[in-house]
């Protein structure tokens, strides 16, 4: 019998998988020391064969939290440990710009490899890294699914990208709601000015939803929705797979847009969206 382990990163979509999977969810006790240091205990006196773990790798503090688990799991008698990374830290940073740069992308991957059978992950920037994994399966899990059941019903009339190498997601997105998709295009009008529209349809009168794989700063989906609804939209929806929403970033996308929606795989007050089914399919 398999069973759902997860970390204190990523309880509320644990419970979710655990229920989507009818299994049982073991949380894991995590502390810090006085001085900083991680504890890990697993508070049970045997654990399945196999175990599903669940946990970020982002901020570092999670990914220590993820190894000593793994550690905690197999010393209870776990044999395969299927990882499940709903956000992965550094995979953005999968290139050296300059000499004796580290290439931290990849440095967490073979980490990852070391330690789990399996690794899943949830909308990479850029999937194609894990071809840097060659000694355990892995798998990159889309969100567009989720996202599109969500938004069924809501009224939304157009969903765009914000710009065009993430088209792709909001064709997918559209073709779930049942409604057109487009792209961004930005402008430049001047050094200082800069005008963001829909590079074909038009958005006057219609709900607006702009999807994304990471919500950072907040600064695109700002400017594209102060011009969208200049533009006559009714209103603007932002949603994204991973809302990181740094620097005070939500708060500002709150008092912008109509409504900001992410999912579970990075957890905060907005995150509505559970990617669990996803995951379950494939488990």
């Amino acid at each position: 019998m398999m069973k759902i382990l997860c970390g204190t990163s990523s309880q509320n979509l644990g419970n979710d998988l655990a229920i989507k999977m009818n299994v049982e969810c073991v949380h894991a006790n995590a502390k810090r020391f006085p001085d900083g240091e991680c504890y890990v205990r697993i508070e049970r006196d045997l654990l399945d064969r196999e175990i599903v773990l669940v946990q970020n790798t982002h901020p570092d503090d999670n990914f220590v939290e993820l190894l000593f688990m793994v550690d905690a799991a197999r010393s209870l008698g776990a044999e395969k440990v299927t990882c499940i990374i709903p956000y992965l830290g550094y995979s953005r940073q999968d290139r050296r710009f300059n000499p004796g740069e580290a290439l931290s992308a990849q440095v967490m991957l073979r980490h990852l490899e070391s330690e789990a059978d399996r690794l899943i992950t949830i909308d990479l920037h850029k999937p194609e890294i894990l071809s840097w994994v060659k000694g355990i399966p892995t798998m990159d899990l889309h969100a567009e699914p989720a996202v599109g059941r969500f938004f069924r019903d809501s009224g939304v009339d157009l969903v765009l990208a914000p710009d065009k190498g993430a088209t792709k997601r909001a064709e997918e997105v559209g073709r779930l709601i049942g409604v057109e998709y487009d792209h961004l295009i930005k402008t430049r009008l001047s050094g200082s000015e800069v005008k963001i529209t829909p590079s074909q349809i038009d958005a006057k009168d219609k709900s607006v939803l702009i999807v994304d794989d990471i919500i950072s700063t907040g600064g695109t989906i700002i400017a594209a929705t102060n011009e969208l609804k200049r533009l006559g939209a009714r209103s603007v929806i932002a949603a994204c797979t991973h809302g990181l929403f740094i620097a005070g970033a939500l708060e500002k996308l709150k008092m912008t847009c109509d409504r900001v929606v992410s999912t579970n795989t990075l957890e905060s007050e907005v995150s509505k969206i559970s990617v669990a089914e996803e995951i379950a399919k494939v488990i």
